[in-house]
């Protein structure tokens, strides 16, 4: 209808028994339409639902260490932190240091940068290892690769044709 004084908008929608929803109020100048205003909450509404069935969300799952971690039980928890990324959540690797361990914080930090390598391409660091108090933590992200396209399936083979002649 174009640009219209409110009164003249208000006047309109009254007359075909319907309200003047202002759906832009924050553009130059704000934009309204001429609807009926439950309509409008009902579509609103189900737009915001299905925005929020496509949403993921991203969980922070944690994997604990410590100094004397044996090769065995790193590996298991290595493996555990690729799935935790492989499935799009977030790892929080900490180490906590007991009494004297405290004294040693390079082997603290060996592990936790050994653990990084590790998982390699599965995830990326958000936040490199740092202490807070007596805990060594460090936070991997999943890595954002782009998915392949799949491979075409091969093609079946054709049987020969009869108009070709076969070499005997």
């Amino acid at each position: 209808m174009g640009i219209l004084p409110p009164f003249e908008a208000l006047k309109i929608a009254r007359e075909r028994g319907l309200d003047l929803v202002e759906v832009s109020p924050n553009a130059v100048p704000p934009v309204c339409r001429i609807q009926d205003y439950g309509r409008f909450l009902y579509e609103k509404e189900k737009s915001d639902r299905a925005a929020k069935k496509k949403q993921k969300v991203i969980v922070v799952k944690e994997v604990k260490f410590s100094v004397t971690v044996d090769e065995h039980d790193y590996q298991t928890k290595k493996n555990q932190a690729v799935r935790f990324l492989v499935d799009g959540d977030k790892v929080k690797a900490s180490l906590r240091f007991r009494g004297r361990q405290m004294a040693h914080r390079e082997l603290g930090y060996a592990i936790i940068n050994r653990l990084i390598q590790d998982i390699g391409e599965a995830g990326i660091v958000e936040f490199m290892p740092r202490m807070e108090g007596t805990i060594l933590h460090a936070i991997l992200a999943p890595s954002k690769k782009q998915e392949a396209p799949k491979p075409k399936p091969p093609a079946a083979p054709q049987p020969p044709s009869s108009a070709q002649p076969q070499a005997q």
